[in-house]
């Protein structure tokens, strides 16, 4: 027994049975995994304080939702950086803003390399590749670029293309639908009680207004954030909560990794069993997304990663990131052939 009197292995745990009826992951093998019926905020604050001897508890129940919720399919995505670097905004973790004094610069990527880049991503599997680009939103020179490059990848590669290029103003979101733009990315990073603390340059809210635009105009919408940014347990779960609001088909879950220059260049990289215990936790809150390993992975889990893949997520990144290192998209499809899990088929968006 604690000084306070909880009853640790008694299991009772801040007030609540641990073994009994009111054990949380009962009530989400009934609720989320017999109805797909997401956990509430406050019932995501209930796992992610469950104890680490329970862990693969909660893993192997995540990934039961998973398999009957999602099917046991992984689906595979490249994505390439069309304007990197010189970013006016703020947001503390990323190397490419230009506030700070980040080893990053401005660059501009061609549009034969670019559909170069969708081929060798398809080559690996792949049925999706997102554009992305390093602003607050496109200008005019940004958007004649992802029109070329849209253009020229969909008469040459097959594979489904999406597109992440900041806050969108409504005839933006219309045209990139038009050009057959499939998936358009936009994460929230941080719940919107943390959000203040990471970005300055803009809000929260428009970061949903601009998710919003996407769903008006019948763009998937993909909607993640970072994990480690400082944010407590009960923001955490703030933020699978307010997620689980916004419906995206495709959730990106990045963990920090601390990039030099930037105001979060000292913060402690996640420990992977908190890490883990995120992931089956954001599954259990959003049941039937695709939940998609990011960046960060590697640095936090590193060769625990196939745990997450059994743990809840069915998703992955392949290949680098923007502007850190990742995995060689062979390491992760033998990842996925070692775990029996089959990678999903291209299905062209109409």
């Amino acid at each position: 027994m604690l000084d306070d009197g909880r009853l640790v292995d008694g299991r009772l745990v801040d007030g609540r049975l641990v073994d009994g009826r009111d054990d949380i992951l009962d009530i989400a093998r009934e609720q989320v995994l017999g109805r797909a019926e997401g956990l509430s905020e406050e019932q995501a604050v209930r796992c992610l304080r469950l104890p680490g001897d329970r862990l693969e508890e909660l893993l192997t129940l995540a990934h039961e939702v998973r398999l009957r919720w999602c099917g046991p399919e992984v689906e595979v995505e490249g994505i390439v950086s069309l304007k990197t670097g010189g970013c006016p905004e703020d947001c503390h973790f990323c190397s490419q803003s230009g506030v700070f004094d980040s080893p990053v610069r401005a660059a501009w990527l061609d549009i034969p390399a670019l559909v170069e880049a969708a081929r060798g991503t398809a080559a690996s599997g792949a049925t999706e590749f997102c554009i992305v680009a390093a602003v607050r939103g496109p200008d005019e020179r940004l958007m004649a670029q992802v029109r070329e490059g849209v253009a020229a990848i969909t008469a040459e590669v097959e594979i489904n293309v999406s597109c992440s290029l900041g806050i969108l103003t409504p005839e933006q979101a219309r045209e990139l639908a038009d050009l057959g733009v499939h998936r358009y990315n936009h994460n929230l990073e941080t719940a919107r009680s943390h959000f203040p603390a990471v970005v300055s340059t803009h809000t929260w809210q428009e970061r949903v207004d601009t998710l919003r635009l996407v769903r008006e105009v019948g763009m998937e919408v993909c909607c993640g954030g970072i994990i480690g940014l400082g944010e407590t347990l009960e923001q955490r779960a703030e933020l699978a909560a307010q997620l689980a609001e916004l419906a995206p088909e495709e959730v990106p879950l990045n963990f920090l990794n601390p990039r030099p220059g930037t105001p979060f260049a000292e913060v402690p990289v996640l420990e992977p069993a908190e890490a883990l215990a995120t992931a089956a936790t954001f599954r259990l809150v959003l049941p039937r997304a695709i939940l998609r390993y990011a960046g960060g992975r590697e640095v936090t889990l590193g060769e625990l990663a196939s745990k997450g893949l059994t743990g809840g997520v069915n998703a992955v990144i392949v290949g680098n990131y923007l502007t850190t290192l990742g995995r060689p998209a062979t390491d992760d499809l033998a990842m996925l052939a070692d775990l029996k899990m089959p990678i999903k088929a291209l299905t062209r968006a109409l």
